[in-house]
This record gives C-alpha cells, structure tokens and sequence, in this order.
C-alpha cells in the first residue's frame, strides 16, 4: 500500500506547474457577469451489505 500511495502522490505533485507559473487574477475577470448562477449537487457515500 505504502508504494501506491507513494506513487500516487508523487503524480499529483509532478502535474503542479504543468500549464506555467501561476498567474494571479485581474480585477475583470474576479468579477463574474451580473445574472450567472452556479449550482449543482453533490453525493458521496459508502455502501456495505451484510
């Protein structure tokens, strides 16, 4: 398990930078356009039978 895990997080830190240095946002694009709403829906669970 310990090399999955090893493994796995040496992928997520390998993909930090890929598209360049960060860039920090301007002021036109912070704001977001009068009238657009974001919703959604979210689940997360386990299930076990007995």
């Amino acid at each position: 398990m310990k090399p999955i895990a090893a493994i796995l997080t040496l992928a997520l830190l390998a993909a930090c930078g890929v598209d360049g240095a960060p860039v920090p946002p301007t002021r036109s694009s912070a704001t977001p356009a009068n009238g657009v709403t974001i919703s959604g829906e979210a689940r997360v669970g386990v299930v076990k039978t007995f």
